[in-house]
Parts: structure tokens; sequence; C-alpha cells
């Protein structure tokens, strides 16, 4: 009952050939295939060299192109800034102002700070990368994908909520720290302010970028001093990109969010959080009829 019949050059009508036990029919076999791509992408593989660097490179520059290609919108960047410090004032968070006026008092303090701001933003976080991958190529691409999600999030943030930072606010006093110390290096002023764009301070990626790093060294770190340093690192970078007048509290806040919305990202992808995967990357086992690219 229900069996196949197949007419004979005879004539005479006799049984098909079962399929053989195990072997998928062609829709199926198309749709395993399918599940298999889709698997190894899905899978933790050892990362190559050439192709991170190109990638890296290529994703910051595209980054930076469309970063600084959201229309600078002056008036109402300046007026979301009014708005962010009223907020912050009916918050009783509202010291920015003596942060910045207290450590501009410290030359030597506000000048590092300078440096640190302009520096160690790039720095660390390639410092991370190259870290994971060479110790951890197993975790290598999940936590990869929670920097760059995080990041093209936040390219919605500047695009949708144009923000002055506080140096450029109008009757608030602010101090311009690399104007006023004449420091080199950060192009959200001094003569490289024509490069960036000016009204692109919510969220902060200084905050993003360096509580990734933060949590991945306290996550991943065995040296119970490299746990404390990561820790570390995104506190003084709150306190910096706020004693130079580059951000609001809030701004951090949104770094956070942008963050925590990357961590969700490579979650969602790998089934797993970033930290939880395997160290190493397991040898691929090849089946008969398995997926080979």
């Amino acid at each position: 009952m229900g069996e196949t019949i197949v007419t004979t050059l005879e004539g005479r009508q006799a049984p098909a050939d079962p399929p053989i036990a195990g072997e998928p029919l062609a829709g199926e076999r198309d749709d395993r295939s399918g599940r298999d791509v889709l698997r190894r992408l899905r899978s933790p593989r050892r990362p190559r060299l050439w192709f991170e660097i190109l990638l890296i490179a290529v994703s910051y520059w595209t980054y930076s192109l469309i970063r600084n290609a959201v229309p600078e919108q002056k008036a109402q960047a300046l007026r979301n800034a009014d708005w962010i410090w009223r907020v912050e004032h009916d918050l009783g968070i509202a010291v920015e102002k003596s942060v910045n006026h207290a450590v501009d008092s410290v030359t030597w303090l506000i000048v590092g700070m300078n440096y640190y701001y302009a520096t160690l933003h790039f720095v660390v976080t390639l410092g991370v990368l190259v870290w994971l991958f060479k110790w951890h190529p197993g975790r290598y691409a999940a936590t990869r994908l929670v920097l760059f999600a995080t990041t093209a999030v936040a390219l919605l943030g500047y695009y949708l909520y144009p923000l002055a930072p506080p140096r450029l606010m109008n009757g608030t006093a602010f101090i311009d720290t690399v104007l006023v110390h004449h420091t080199w290096g950060s192009m959200a002023s001094g003569d490289l302010k024509s490069m960036s764009n000016q009204y692109a301070a919510m969220p902060s990626m200084h905050i993003g970028w360096s509580l990734w790093c933060g949590l991945t060294i306290f996550a991943l770190a065995s040296a119970p001093w490299a746990k404390v340093l990561g820790l570390l690192y995104p506190t003084a970078t709150l306190v910096v990109i706020v004693a130079t007048a580059n951000h609001f509290w809030l701004d951090a806040v949104g770094g956070m969010i942008c963050l925590a919305f990357g961590f969700a990202v490579a979650r969602l992808w790998y089934g797993a959080r970033p930290y939880a995967l395997p160290r190493e990357v397991a040898a691929a086992r090849r089946t008969p009829g398995a997926y080979a690219p």
C-alpha cells in the first residue's frame, strides 16, 4: 500500500526501488544543506589574520564615513544639549562643569586626560582584539560581533539625536581643554575638528568601547590584577570624557545601552554569551554528505 509503480520496457508494471534508508529526498537535501550553511556561519571558527585586519579597517572607515556624513544640525544639537543639561539638573547629577573646572586647574592632569581621550580609545580596543585573536580564538568572532553591533547602532543615535558636547554649549562656561592647553590629538576640537562631526555626542562610544574592553578583560583574564585593570579602564574613561567636556553623564548611559544591544545580538546569533563559548575552536569533523565550502 502506498507503493510506487513504474512501467518496464516490456510494458509490465513493477514497484519502484524504495529510497535508501537515511537518504534525504531532493527537497529535504536542499533544506539540510541550507541548515548546514547556517550552522557553520553560527559556529565559532578560527579567525584568519588577513581577513580580520581587512574587516576592521573597512568597518572603521565605513563607521567614520557614516558618522561624519550625518548632517551637523547645530541648532537642534544645541537645543538637545540644553535639554540634557536641564534633565541632569533635575536628577541632581549635573556636576560635569565642576569636574571640568576642577581637573582643568591641574595642568599635568588635564593634559594627560586629553591624550588619554585621543589615543587609548583606539589603542586599548585594538589591543583587546589582538589578545582575543591570539588567546581566545573560539570567543573572538562572537565578542567582535558585540563591538561591531554596538558601533552600528550608535550610528542611529548620531543621526536621530544630534547632540552638542558640553564644551560647545552657549553660556555654560565649560572649558574646551584641548583648545586651552593646545593638546594634540582630538578630532573633536582644535585644528582637527573639521574632520569630525561635532554634534555626535550621543551615545558615547568612548564608553561603549571602553566598557566592552573592560568587561572582556574582566571575564576572560586569569590574573586578578588584569581583572582589576579591566574594571578601572571604563571607570577612568568616564571621568575623562566628563573632565574634558566632551560628554554628559547621560551620553555614557547611551553608550551602555548600545553595548547591551551588541551583547543581545551576539547572544541571539551564537546561542550563548560570547564569554561562555569554548576558548579554542573545536576541530571540524567531516561526515559523509556533510557540507563542505
